[in-house]
């Protein structure tokens, strides 16, 4: 009864470099800034970049020790100035060739017990190691850009989920330009068969969000980006939250243009 009503949600996506790491992050910082209890787990072992966006990168315990059997999870959660708990893995190659990422399910409850809502931030593509992370799953999102390599990829990624049997939320649709060459909503819903979550727009801000080791939700919260990744939180936590009230004032918009170094 205790994990009834928790969630493990495993971000995925079909290929690399579409802003998955940065949607696992904000999206458990959105959430977080609605109250709830939140894990963010570098699962992405072959190239995890989490604990580098969060500055945790070399902590002593971290998920690789868990899957070894050398520490119990909780012993792996650090706690990030946002509030957010995480549990980063390990940069060394040589720790990756001792890992079996087929234990990982194996934790699973644990996971579970450490908070309401788990983000797990998988590999890129359908590997072995990402499909050993989205085993774990009780629902995944899918993170993809408007361009058709991106979309067919996140298809492969929706058919061997729906061969699991494992619950697709929808697909967040980032790195948005609103440019002739993207492919449109009503195109990616069409082809993939999941709904959409909500559209992230192109945003410098997240490279200033990274170099500040923050969340952007926290260190640029009345962006564009910063809205989209709330008002997708608030439907994931079924709670209300209108983003015009996050607008930037006039004066805001003028003197954000000269804060940003």
């Amino acid at each position: 009864m205790e994990n009834k009503m928790k969630r493990l949600i495993v971000i995925a996506s079909g290929k690399g470099g579409v802003g998955k790491t940065t949607t696992a992050i904000n999206l458990g910082a959105a959430i977080k800034k609605f109250d709830k209890d939140v894990l963010i787990i570098d699962a992405n072992m072959s190239t995890p970049n989490v604990g580098i966006h969060l500055n945790s990168p070399e902590v002593p315990i971290n998920l690789n020790h868990i899957i070894q059997k050398k520490a119990h999870p909780y012993e792996a959660v650090y706690v990030h100035p946002s509030g957010i708990k995480v549990i980063p893995s390990s940069l060394s190659v040589k720790e990756l060739k001792k890992l079996k990422m087929e234990k990982l399910k194996d934790f699973k409850n644990e996971f579970k017990k450490l908070a309401e809502y788990v983000i797990m931030d998988c590999s890129a593509g359908l590997g072995k190691e990402a499909v050993s992370v989205m085993e774990i799953a009780d629902e995944i999102i899918l993170v993809s850009n408007p361009e058709m390599p991106a979309i067919t990829d996140a298809l492969k990624t929706v058919k061997v989920a729906e061969e699991m049997n494992i619950p697709i939320t929808g697909v967040i649709i980032t790195r948005v330009r609103k440019n002739n060459y993207e492919l449109s909503p009503e195109t990616v819903k069409e082809m993939l068969e999941v709904p959409i979550l909500g559209m992230i727009p192109e945003d410098s801000l997240v490279q200033d969000a990274l170099r500040r080791k923050n969340p952007l939700v926290y260190v640029h919260p009345k962006s564009k980006s910063a809205r989209a990744y709330k008002e997708i939180a608030a439907r994931i936590v079924e709670v209300d939250y209108d983003s015009d009230v996050d607008k930037p004032t006039f004066w805001e918009k003028v003197f954000g243009v000269f804060s940003r170094n």
